[in-house]
């Protein structure tokens, strides 16, 4: 026991030493120090429990069997101009996010990338605990499902850190914000799919870990929308050997947590899926798991939706009016069905994560009962625009209007949308009230034409490029990152 403990303290201070270490320490070194002994077992925030907080609080620039990137602060000014108001992406409970890009002469190694910077503020409700946290668990957590980190930078008292930039931005804004067009049924069945990927990934490992803080907002998303799990700051080791839960302080984000968390401060994976049961309840109705603006009755998601989601007859009631019945329907009642189990008030009554992935994966398949809508396709405008057109008073038979045509895909038919209209001061109190009837229409729709192609084409109707979708508004445009 005494020579195990000295051996633990021994790995603790050759990479617990300091944040201002240049250069990683050389292979034979590391050999000499035991690196190679203990290159296949985790590093958890356990093993530092027992440290003093002098050791706590300096990291080593690399964790053993990680490629993580130690960052000076100079270099993550460069690269997003100084943190720029250009490049400001969001901001969170750990701190703001901004863009920046790496290019291939930064060092070797490190391929030219856009990347997301996290700045750990100094005055907020989070800290170097948390910060340690993400680089404990994703500098050594690699998964196809949870976002990549990079690197770090730890000088006097900052802390920041460096991922990989998704270009969609995360659920919350996909599914909440006001954008064109709806998330369709099955993009939304394949962000289900691989968040729950990402959590059974991290339950069974041989050291469980427990995300604590599963959210809609913490859900990332590339450009072809697979989902990526972020932040790891309230992340926690599971429990070990004969124990069943961990006790903690509460932490999370409300609406998320599982009851018996709450009430008691005890923590499982059961926990996790309690919160994954939330969001997929999000996917279904889009509505947020709590929302204050809608009738006393309806604010709690969980609360209003448990008695439609138990009566599969009921489904519709609850349903994002915005897929207007373009879903599967065996697809839905399976999905309910699967939401109403993780949101068990009993933990042992909940599926486990990998159960859940065996669930819900099948439902890709069922496209055979999703009703096809209209494809939308509105012809490009000729000519000069809608506000030139009479100008001049003159014969507006003879003018382009900027009508534009709508192309029915099931029957062929072809539809007028616009009028013209006689005179430019009528055209003018016409128009605001004409497009915004136009648009609403247009954005009503859209979800036929994701769904028509989804058929055929399945996942990759969204494989646009990262480079497109960057060049189209390299700044203002780009979706929220949110810590």
């Amino acid at each position: 026991m005494k020579k195990h403990m000295a051996f633990k303290k021994l790995i603790l201070k050759s990479f617990l030493l300091s944040c201002y270490k240049p250069k990683s320490p050389p292979n034979s070194e590391r050999k000499s120090l035991g690196f190679k002994d203990i290159s296949s077992r985790r590093l958890s925030l356990s093993d530092l429990s027992n440290s003093s907080v002098s050791i706590m609080s300096d990291l080593s620039n690399s964790l053993v069997g990680s490629n993580l990137h130690t960052f000076t602060l100079k270099e993550l000014k460069k690269l997003t101009q100084n943190f720029s108001k250009s490049n400001f992406l969001g901001e969170g409970g750990f701190g703001q996010v901004y863009k920046g890009f790496i290019d291939d002469k930064l060092r070797p190694g490190l391929k030219a990338q856009p990347v997301a910077v996290k700045v750990l503020d100094l005055d907020g409700k989070q800290g170097h605990m948390e910060w340690l946290a993400e680089v404990i668990f994703l500098g050594q957590l690699k998964h196809s499902h949870l976002v990549n980190l990079i690197g770090y930078c730890c000088e006097d008292e900052q802390r920041l850190l460096v991922y990989e930039y998704l270009v969609r931005g995360n659920l919350d804004d996909q599914l909440f914000k006001n954008y064109s067009a709806t998330l369709p049924w099955l993009t939304r069945i394949k962000i289900a799919v691989g968040a729950a990927k990402g959590l059974a990934f991290l339950h069974e490992e041989e050291k469980p870990v427990i995300y604590r803080d599963f959210k809609a907002s913490n859900i990332l998303l590339d450009s072809d929308f697979k989902a990526k799990l972020s932040d790891f700051g309230l992340a926690i080791d599971g429990p070990e050997g004969d124990k069943t839960h961990v006790s903690t302080c509460v932490m999370g984000t409300e609406g998320y947590a599982a009851p018996e968390y709450i009430m008691t401060g005890h923590v499982t994976t059961m926990s996790d899926v309690y919160s994954f049961g939330v969001v997929l309840l999000e996917l279904l109705t889009a509505r947020r798991c709590l929302d204050k603006s809608r009738p006393n009755r309806e604010q709690n998601l969980v609360e209003w939706a448990k008695p439609f989601i138990k009566d599969p007859h009921k489904l519709d009631r609850i349903m994002d009016p915005r897929l207007e019945g373009q879903y599967s329907a065996e697809g839905t009642r399976k999905a309910a069905a699967l939401a109403y189990q993780c949101l068990s008030h009993n933990p042992k009554s909940r599926p486990t994560m990998t159960t859940v992935v065996k669930t819900l994966e099948p439902l890709l398949d069922l496209v055979d009962d999703i009703p096809i809508g209209p494809f939308v396709y509105v012809v490009p405008m000729e000519g000069k625009d809608i506000c030139e057109s009479g100008k001049d008073g003159g014969n507006d038979n003879d003018k382009d209007d900027g009508v534009g045509m709508v192309k029915n895909g099931n029957g062929g038919e072809e539809k007028e949308v616009g009028k013209k209209e006689k005179g430019i001061s009528r055209q003018r109190r016409k128009l605001g009230h004409r497009q915004k009837h136009r648009n609403k229409s247009l954005r009503s729709n859209a979800v036929y034409s994701d769904t028509a192609l989804y058929r055929t084409l399945g996942s990759g109707l969204y494989s646009i490029g990262q480079k497109d979708l960057e060049q189209k508004n390299p700044h203002s445009g780009e979706k929220k990152l949110k810590s």
